[in-house]
């Protein structure tokens, strides 16, 4: 049997029983946010590269309308992307968005220049006319805050536009060309500093194209259930869960869908935080009776760490320990031919950029890479459509506990990542238990669900300290949270100094093994999130 989908390669949905956009892809880093807004208001819309839409495959998605996104590149650069001109022919309203509608007036015979001037950031365009695109929330004659990252501009239009909106640096801000259902803005739509900007992609997607704004978790679920029931028929389905979100919404969706067909192997690591092996023990073998192999591998893991300190390194031998214990635990199953997998839309967007290459490294060991073609098995990805909020959705749909939907993201590699240096059962055991106060004392405050992410690392430094009438030499925790909408950028949590005092306390007080404790401020650039 061939792996006939594989998590790393462009593939659209064949079928979708939605109203639907499509969304071409120039390279913009907001890009998904558009599509994000769009799911938010009830509309499935899909990413595509810009050179991966070809007129067949887009007339066969069938859209009801079009969204160019922005891009790094001028028009006027040699080899600059282009839409295909199907996009222009189709019949179906188009929204150009910073370069999509630079790109727009150029292929309709407008013209675009370089500006004397730049936009970036916070600007305010003056609405001029009247549109369909603005209609019910910026009237004629406002003066409206967007957000700007532009040097090029629109100088000519194409027959058929008119100017709607202006600002300094953008004397075309806003186009439209009522009789086409075609629109420009210079500025973009889909980020929260353009007031009213989701309310403009509202507008287009329900008002211009006329979509019904039918996507919800509830429909998605039941034809995820039928398209699973129709890939898997009565064959057996394994899959890998690490106890984070993903993967235990994608168990609990495939359990509903064949029941008895599936069977769950969790590994234990040993590096899991305090509780966490019991508790998707207990939800997945004791709330929904699935079937489920509980791997406890933790003396295999840290045999095969010892003495190893480079992060990359740690890295490598968790993920091949991982598949190799997995694999193991697959062939005491037997006869299973679908692997099923987490994987996200976001995953299946990032695997391609606009240029055609990978524009990140997908972490294999998280969603069990490499096993499906070393396994000979078919994948079966019921949420690659999904962004992680709607994930969350879907969890809730099936009635998971909310305490478990809410839960803060956790590396693939556990807190192996989060325990620089050398990992023992030792610093493993201190380190948990220090987390696990942290976090108790994040949830009494009420400040869990404003928290992207928080968690303790275990430094490979000991310092001097005093308790009581003796001197301690014990190691140092550092305590992280960061805000964030997506994880690709995120800033530090400003916690008031009482807080971080009663932490600091009641760590050195009931961890033994720790005797300072220090807060990390750094933001995402220039740091990580994580430590390793």
């Amino acid at each position: 049997m061939q792996n006939t989908q594989s998590q790393n390669s462009f593939n659209p949905t064949p079928e979708i029983n939605h109203d639907h956009v499509l969304i071409l892809d120039f390279g913009s880093q907001v890009t998904q946010l558009i599509a994000r807004r769009l799911r938010e208001s009830g509309v499935y819309c899909e990413i595509w590269p810009f050179n991966h839409a070809s007129e067949d495959r887009i007339q066969e998605f069938s859209p009801k309308g079009i969204i160019l996104s922005g891009g790094p590149c001028s028009v006027g650069d040699e080899d600059s992307p282009r839409a295909p001109d199907i996009v222009f022919d189709l019949g179906v309203p188009v929204l150009g968005i910073c370069y999509g509608q630079q790109v727009m007036v150029e292929q309709l015979g407008g013209s675009v220049e370089a500006g004397d001037s730049r936009e970036f950031g916070r600007a305010f365009v003056n609405v001029t006319e009247d549109s369909a695109l603005l209609h019910g929330f910026w009237d004629k004659g406002a003066s409206e805050q967007v957000w700007m990252s532009h040097g090029d501009h629109v100088s000519n239009l194409p027959d058929g536009f008119k100017v709607v909106g202006s600002s300094d640096g953008a004397p075309f801000a806003i186009i439209a060309d009522e009789i086409r259902h075609f629109y420009g803005v210079q500025f973009h739509p889909e980020v929260v500093h353009t007031l009213h900007g989701t309310q403009l992609l509202k507008n287009f997607t329900h008002d211009v194209c006329g979509c019904s704004g039918d996507w919800t978790m509830a429909s998605f679920k039941t034809e995820a259930i039928d398209k699973i029931r129709k890939q898997v028929g009565n064959k057996k389905v394994i899959c890998g869960l690490s106890g984070g979100v993903d993967s235990s919404v994608t168990a609990i969706l495939l359990h509903e869908a064949i029941g008895e067909q599936l069977t769950c192997i969790y590994v234990d690591t040993g590096m899991m935080r305090a509780g966490e092996s019991d508790e998707v023990v207990n939800l997945f073998k004791g709330h929904y009776n699935i079937p489920l192999i509980h791997e406890e591998a933790s003396d295999l893991f840290l045999g095969k760490l010892e003495g190893i300190s480079d992060p990359e390194t740690k890295r490598k031998i968790i993920g091949a320990t991982f598949i190799d214990v997995f694999e193991d635990c697959a062939s005491r199953i037997g006869g299973a031919e679908f692997l099923a997998q987490g994987t996200l839309y976001p995953d299946v967007i990032e695997s391609v950029s606009f240029t055609g290459g990978p524009s990140v490294t997908i972490k294999s060991h998280h969603n069990v890479g490499g096993l499906p073609e070393r396994m000979n098995m078919e994948l079966v990805e019921p949420m690659r459509e999904l962004f992680k909020d709607e994930v969350r959705a879907l969890g809730r749909e099936l009635g998971m506990p909310e305490d478990f939907i809410r839960r803060h993201p956790f590396p693939g590699p556990g807190l192996a990542i989060r325990l620089p240096g050398e990992i023992t059962k030792e610093k493993l055991d201190i380190l948990r238990r220090a987390d696990q106060i942290y976090i108790e004392e994040i949830k009494k405050a009420g400040l869990y669900d404003e928290i992207w992410q928080a968690f303790t690392v275990l430094l490979p430094v000991k310092t001097v300290g005093v308790m009581g009438d003796g001197r301690t030499y014990e190691y140092v925790c550092a305590l992280r949270a960061v805000t964030s909408t997506d994880g690709m950028t995120a800033d530090y949590y400003p916690f008031d100094h009482e807080f971080l005092g009663r932490v600091s306390t009641r760590i050195i007080n009931e961890v033994k093994g720790i005797n300072r404790v220090v807060y990390d401020v750094t933001s995402k650039p220039p740091g990580t999130i994580e430590w390793e």
